[in-house]
């Protein structure tokens, strides 16, 4: 844990001008449901005291307002949230998958984070994904057992209710249990997903069962139930994670993951994992430091390696730092942008892996010194060229660089973010993943949750042959994330919260939307909508259509830059503290069919300044 620095520093342009864009665009702050009723429609900001939740999904933001409607707390709520997304989003998160965790304590002003990523079996080597001494191929390891890591979700909604929760694991799982047994209206993006997973789905008899009822993906506005989900949550709420760590719950994942139970008449060669009950019995989440840098006069917290978030971020913001970006014009703003990411992915794929098994950096790589010796390899008149070498963040040298580059391998996109705040002042962002979207494809049979697909974030083999890659299996090590939950401290107050889902375009989202609120003066809500870039140390950048439609792009390409375009980047979720002691809950507008921004009471006056 850590206590926030107070600074000196100008104040945020942008806290008057988001109650201005809500009040010029004509958008009433949301209130939530009476706990019977249907889910309020989607709306991308609230604005209101008593707390906010911000998700992808109405029903789970409902129910974190249920928890906070009651009395409990940022933490009792974000856990509520998370398990309504793991009914709702069942292919973005659930028990059968990890997270990180960041908290703000209002008491103590102190960031804390929890670590629930998953981790590979106890008897996992770097040989885990090769077969004579081949990687096999990437498909057939993300729909298999051998892809599955021990699960940290439930031990991290246990670790962050028993530190900062006043609600006990049974009273905030019940309304996930109620919309788990009643049903959820399937929208456009679900069954968009399910028809994408359709055919893998199909060769597994409990993940059909559930997902393609009638044997084809649920119709739009139908209600999907799951049952099986609802007495899972259930006993987990009676019995406690024991169920799953140590019980019969857990018996029944290990049997899956040793023998997926493929479709007897399915083609589908389903690899069996090695994870065992030994594994779930050792599991546990990691409490530990956040990482921390400034940017012009804020606290800048993230989460830590294993995840390559918070240092990725920082080092990015460190960079920037050197000049005044809300002067500058769109092209050179984008550009600095850009070139920040590639330098910053460039060190995160040599020096980021889990700490436990690598000697990872993280105070080099997050400190003002290193950023400032990367920093002089940028150029407002030229891009750099990807894949660019890293440098030695415990020995900058200024434009140094070590070694040979390393590329970023790829990463399942489907994970899903949210961020809560309560009455009291404190503030969770929790980002909670199963990887691809719909995980491993296997649903654990009479358990109603698919399992994750996580090892598939390990390297295979050496990104660069003859360079050490942090990030190749090992016997319980985390596979590297991208994950970055980050919490903006003014003056050791919240300032705002934020976080995304996208794989390793998780790290450019977030830093993306800091920027677009800190720098360039936008509302929360209009820095989440923003056309996105992201560039990871890669030939070329990603642009989404409004920026690769854009006038933009050609002014980028005469600097050097080459680009591709990518239909849909992120979908983040945030929250803002105003001076007037009201929050602001601040989703996607359009992104993943749109998010759901929450608050308890939306009854105060907007401010008039």
């Amino acid at each position: 844990m850590v206590r926030a620095r107070t600074t000196t520093h100008r104040r945020l342009p942008v806290l008057a001008a988001t109650a201005g864009l809500i009040a010029g665009l004509g958008i009433a702050p949301a209130a939530a449901a009476p706990a019977a009723a249907r889910p309020p429609a989607k709306t991308p900001v609230a604005v209101g005291y008593g707390g906010a939740v911000a998700s992808v999904d109405a029903d789970a933001s409902a129910a974190g307002i249920e928890v906070l409607r009651k009395g409990g707390n940022a933490v009792d709520a974000a856990v509520a949230t998370a398990a309504a997304l793991g009914v709702t989003e069942p292919y973005s998160a659930g028990i059968g998958g990890g997270g990180y965790l960041v908290y703000y304590d209002a008491k103590s002003h102190r960031v804390s984070t929890v670590d629930g990523r998953e981790r590979a079996p106890l008897g996992a080597g770097a040989d885990l994904f090769l077969e004579k001494g081949q990687p096999i191929p990437f498909a057939d390891a993300v729909t298999s057992g051998l892809s599955v890591g021990t699960p940290g979700t439930p031990a991290t909604w246990d670790t962050a209710l028993r530190s900062w929760g006043s609600r006990s694991l049974g009273q905030v799982l019940k309304p996930a249990e109620r919309i788990a047994r009643d049903g959820f209206t399937v929208d456009a993006t679900f069954r968009q997903q399910t028809a994408d997973n359709e055919s893998r789905f199909k060769d597994f008899p409990a993940t059909a069962a559930l997902f393609l009822p009638g044997g084809r993906p649920p119709a739009v506005g139908s209600t999907l139930k799951n049952p099986d989900l609802a007495r899972t949550y259930e006993q987990l709420g009676r019995q406690g994670i024991g169920a799953l760590y140590r019980g019969d719950l857990g018996r029944d994942l290990v049997r899956t993951v040793r023998k997926p139970p493929v479709d007897p008449k399915s083609r589908r060669v389903a690899r069996p994992g090695g994870l065992t009950e030994a594994d779930l019995r050792a599991y546990a989440t990691k409490e530990q430091a956040p990482t921390r840098t400034t940017y012009r006069g804020l606290d800048v917290y993230g989460i830590a390696p294993s995840s390559s978030g918070g240092t990725t971020v920082a080092e990015a913001l460190n960079i920037l730092e050197h000049g005044d970006l809300s002067r500058l014009s769109e092209k050179t703003y984008l550009h600095r942008y850009i070139e920040a990411s590639r330098i910053a992915f460039a060190d995160r794929n040599r020096w980021v892996g889990d700490p436990s098994q690598e000697s990872v950096p993280t105070k080099a790589l997050t400190s003002k010194a290193f950023a400032g010796a990367r920093a002089c390899l940028m150029s407002d008149k030229r891009a750099m060229t990807s894949p660019l070498a890293p440098g030695d963040p415990r020995h900058p040298v200024p434009c140094g660089t070590r070694g040979k580059a390393a590329a970023t391998p790829y990463e399942g996109d489907n994970t899903t973010h949210l961020t809560v705040a309560d009455k009291w002042g404190n503030v969770v962002a929790y980002t909670l993943t199963i990887e691809q979207t719909g995980g491993s494809g296997i649903t654990v049979p009479g358990r109603g949750f698919l399992l994750n697909n996580e090892l598939t974030d390990f390297s295979f083999v050496p990104v660069t042959p003859g360079v050490h890659d942090p990030n190749l299996p090992g016997p319980g090590k985390r596979p590297r994330s991208s994950i970055s939950p980050t919490i903006v401290l003014d003056h050791g107050r919240p300032a705002f919260a934020l976080g995304s889902p996208g794989g390793a375009t998780i790290i450019t989202t977030a830093l993306q939307t800091l920027l677009n609120h800190v720098d360039r003066g936008m509302p929360l809500v209009d820095a989440i909508a923003a056309p996105r870039a992201s560039q990871r140390n890669a030939a070329t950048t990603e642009l989404e259509p409004a920026l690769w439609d854009s006038p933009l792009r050609s002014r980028l390409e005469a600097l050097g830059h080459a680009f591709k375009e990518n239909p849909e980047i992120g979908a983040a979720t945030g929250v803002q503290r105003l001076p007037d002691g009201r929050w602001v809950a601040a989703a996607e507008r359009v992104r993943r069919g749109g998010g759901s921004a929450l608050v308890v009471h939306p009854d105060g006056p907007l401010p008039k300044h």
